[in-house]
């Protein structure tokens, strides 16, 4: 029998890793999902990204995963003058203007600084450099007050926690980034900077104008995203907990419960969650991690993450290979101590596909059997499965490969492809074939399938069957 993971991993691609044998290790020591981060590069280095990914090969022969990741509309010093240093109690002007002194720091364009008052707090780079308005000099224009100094770089990130800055969903660069990542090959589309749930209405209507449409995952990085997270996980196909920002925009003491609350509300909706950013930072220049890095990333699969996203440790840290051979032992190191189902109470199911979901799970777990298959088409049969985190592996079988490589990303299941089926008399056959060629049945051995009937129909999850090899 193999040994999966069930909590899954994504690794950011970066100039310490583009490249196809460093690609191939990472792969090899556990990586599922690669993310493509659209803040960095013109069209022709982000294409070659994809090209790149696309030339990997799991045993299976299928590629990995892509995730997408839209810059969104991040605020950023974009003009300083050169070795730009603040001290405790300097004053300095914030405009998103052109610069007319040598000490004005100048920010993205096209916003406007009304709602800001007196005493704001203005964090530049995740906070190590931390300003207060003493004055608005105009919508586009504050001078402020340095309480926390230090070397002020462009392209860094400027937050202003608990003030709403009017932006828009989607730059201009996200909807060209967005046509790339579609006509490229994207499997997952992530959203930064997430503030309301039709926020997804600007992604889906680039989408519908090419004809394709992708799962969106909402990054809560944003305060203003905490006051309406019901409404984003409801209106999105998944959520990240994009940590550094949003360790900015509320206090870091907040970050483990928001976390928490993330992670258990995704959870009940059946959506996919994943834990990003400073996993394993200090890997970056070291070969080893620390025991608090450890110990984070255990808490986030005790608490039921989907998945794990390395940013900066594979992106641009000194060590790729070894940030992924080190989260994959943790993970199996600390699912071998977790009990993961997590079956809901009655009043949670209230549907056919859930209930069939549901009783799964309990039935793999009552009769002590290992093996579940599910026969998708869509994946929500099986993303209905890991909702309730059986012990038993899942293996979603599918004939089409984007649902495969978007399943990746989902906690348990492991995604098979098949050829198409339209029969349900072929089904019994077809699952002992795949869990023989796996490896993963031995005569006399249970296993339970679940489906939908009319076959091919999303969200038609209607029988199961329990059969024994």
């Amino acid at each position: 029998m193999n040994i999966y993971n069930n909590t899954k991993i994504i690794a950011t691609i970066g100039p310490s890793c583009d490249k196809k044998n460093i690609l191939d290790e990472m792969v090899t020591s556990g990586v599922n999902i690669f993310r493509l981060n659209m803040s960095h590069g013109d069209e022709t280095s982000k294409r070659r990204l994809y090209s790149l990914v696309k030339s990997l090969k799991f045993d299976d022969g299928s590629r990995p995963t892509i995730l997408t990741d839209l810059s969104g509309p991040k605020i950023r010093v974009t003009g300083v003058k050169y070795d730009y240093k603040l001290s405790e109690g300097q004053s300095v002007v914030i405009t998103n203007k052109e610069i007319y002194r040598e000490s004005d720091i100048q920010v993205t364009n096209g916003i406007e600084f009304n709602n800001i008052t007196k005493g704001a707090k203005i964090l530049i780079d995740d906070g190590k450099i931390q300003l207060e308005a003493t004055q608005i000099i105009s919508k586009n224009s504050i001078e402020c007050k340095t309480l926390i100094g230090g070397e002020v770089l462009e392209r860094k990130g400027v937050n202003f926690p608990g003030i709403l800055i009017d932006t828009p969903s989607l730059t201009q660069q996200d909807i060209s980034d967005l046509t790339i990542a579609l006509e490229e090959g994207a499997d997952w589309i992530a959203l930064s900077f997430v503030r309301s749930e039709k926020d997804i209405l600007a992604v889906h209507k680039v989408m519908d104008e090419i004809g394709k449409r992708l799962p969106i995952m909402a990054k809560i990085e944003k305060w203003e995203a905490l006051e309406k997270l019901d409404l984003i996980a409801n209106a999105f196909d998944g959520i990240m907990v994009a940590r550094g920002d949003l360790g900015v925009e509320i206090p870091a003491e907040q970050v483990p419960l928001a976390q928490k609350r993330i992670i258990n509300l995704a959870g009940a909706l059946g959506k996919p969650v994943v834990i990003a950013t400073q996993l394993l930072e200090s890997m970056v220049d070291s070969k080893t991690p620390t025991r608090a890095e450890v110990s984070d990333i255990a808490n986030a699969i005790y608490d039921s993450a989907d998945a794990l996203m390395v940013t900066g440790e594979t992106a641009i840290g000194k060590n790729p290979v070894d940030v992924i051979k080190t989260l994959k032992l943790v993970i199996i190191e600390t699912e071998r101590s977790v009990d993961s189902n997590r079956l809901p109470l009655p009043e949670d199911i209230n549907k056919i596909p859930d209930a069939i979901s549901h009783a799964v799970s309990q039935i793999a777990r009552n009769l002590d059997i290992n093996l579940i298959m599910t026969m998708t088409h869509s994946g929500s049969t099986a993303r209905m499965i890991s909702r309730y985190r059986p012990k038993a592996k899942v293996f979603a079988l599918t004939p089409f490969d984007i649902v495969l490589r978007q399943l990746r990303l989902v906690w348990g299941v492991i995604p098979v492809k098949v050829d198409n089926y339209d029969n349900i008399d072929e089904i019994p056959e077809l699952c002992i074939n795949v869990l023989n060629k796996l490896g993963e049945i031995n005569k006399g051995d249970k296993f339970v399938i679940t489906g939908g009937v009319p076959m091919g129909v999303e969200g038609t999850t209607n029988y199961l069957s329990v059969l024994t090899n």
